[in-house]
C-alpha cells in the first residue's frame, strides 16, 4: 500500500460524497491531510461522509456546490481553499452520466441536448471551473491536479457516446492545463474502467459482469484502487502529463514514464496488484522522490 505523509497539506475533492471521491478523501485524510469534501448542496450523504471522518478523527469540511454552475463552482473553490487556508491538491472527481442506463451509440435521438449539456457542464467544463478558480492556491503549494477521466475515452464502453465524448475532452484539457500550469502545477489523469461504487451499481449486474470478463484480474474495480492512484500522483508523482488508465489488468493508456513507475510500485507494494500492459508515448524519465517525504516513487529500468 502507498502511503505519505501529508500533514499540514489540504486537498479539495469534487464529487466526494460516495464512491471514487469517497475512497480518495479517507485515504488523503488518512494520510494527515485537511480534507474539503464537495458535493450538491443538500445531498445527506455529503453531511454524513464528513461526519464519519470526523469521527475518525480526521481534519474534514463540507464543500457544497455544483461544479456545472460557473459562479457556484468559482465561490466553492475560493470558500474551501480560504477555510482550509492553503490548497495543495484538486481531484476534480464530479461527473454524471446524465442517464440511468446506457444509451448505445446508435441512438442518436438519446442524446438529447439536455443530456449533452448536463454531461458536458459537469465533467468536461466543470474541472476547468474549478482547476481555474484553484490555480493561484495550487501555484503557491506546487500542488497539483487529478482529473477523472474513464476509460471509455479510449473506446471501452461508456454510458453514452456524449459520456466518452466528456471524457476524452477532459484527457485533452489535462494535457493542456500541465502545459500552462507548469512547472508549479502537476496535472494529471485517470482513466477507470468498471469500478463497483452506487454510481455504477444502477447499470445492473450484466454491465459489471461484462467489465470483469474483460479484466485481467478477473474482478471489477474498487473505489479504493482508483484512491490510491490518486495519492501517488499527488503525493509521489513527477513526470509529463499523463492519463494512466485502471481497466483491471487489460490495457494502460500511458503518457509518461511517471504512470509505468507508478504501476511498478503497485506491483511491488500489493500482491493484488494488476500485471499491467503499457504503452507509452514519451521517452523514459527519472520519477522523482516527493518533495513531502514520502517513499520515494521507484524509476523505470531498462529492460
Amino acid at each position: 500500500m502507498i502511503t505519505a505523509d501529508l500533514g499540514g497539506c489540504s486537498v479539495l475533492v469534487t464529487g466526494g460524497a460516495s464512491g471514487i471521491g469517497l475512497a480518495a478523501a479517507t485515504r488523503f485524510a488518512a494520510c494527515g491531510a485537511a480534507v474539503a469534501i464537495n458535493d450538491r448542496a443538500g445531498n445527506p450523504a455529503l453531511d454524513e461522509a464528513v461526519s464519519a471522518l470526523r469521527d475518525r478523527g480526521h481534519e474534514v469540511i463540507a464543500a457544497p456546490g455544483d461544479v456545472s454552475d460557473p459562479d457556484d463552482a468559482e465561490s466553492m473553490v475560493q470558500s474551501a481553499a480560504s477555510a482550509m487556508g492553503r490548497l495543495d491538491y484538486l481531484l476534480n472527481n464530479a461527473g454524471t452520466s446524465a442517464t440511468d442506463t446506457p444509451i448505445p451509440p446508435g441512438d442518436l435521438d438519446g442524446l438529447t441536448e439536455e443530456l449533452w449539456s448536463a454531461v458536458l457542464g459537469t465533467n468536461l467544463v466543470g474541472p476547468f471551473r474549478c482547476t481555474r478558480a484553484a490555480a493561484p492556491w495550487l501555484r503557491a503549494a506546487r500542488g497539483a491536479v487529478v482529473n477523472t477521466s474513464s476509460a471509455s475515452a479510449f473506446g471501452r464502453p461508456g454510458s453514452s457516446s456524449a459520456y466518452a465524448a466528456s471524457k476524452a475532452g477532459l484527457v485533452a484539457l489535462t494535457q493542456r492545463l500541465a502545459q500552462g500550469l507548469g512547472p508549479e502545477v502537476r496535472v494529471n489523469a485517470i482513466a477507470p474502467g468498471y469500478i463497483r461504487t452506487p454510481w455504477s451499481a444502477r447499470f445492473g449486474a450484466h454491465w459489471e459482469r461484462l467489465s470483469v470478463e474483460r479484466a485481467a484480474l478477473a474482478r471489477a474495480g474498487e473505489p479504493e484502487d482508483i484512491a490510491e492512484t490518486m495519492l501517488f500522483l499527488c503525493a509521489g508523482g513527477y513526470g509529463r502529463p499523463l492519463t494512466e488508465g485502471r481497466t483491471g489488468g487489460r490495457t494502460r493508456h500511458a503518457r509518461s514514464a511517471a504512470a509505468l513507475a507508478r504501476a511498478m510500485a503497485m506491483a511491488m507494494a500489493t500482491e493484488s496488484a494488476p500485471k499491467t500492459h503499457l504503452t507509452a508515448r514519451y521517452a523514459s524519465v527519472r520519477v522523482g522522490s516527493s518533495r513531502l517525504g514520502s517513499t520515494p516513487a521507484p524509476t523505470r529500468r531498462k529492460q
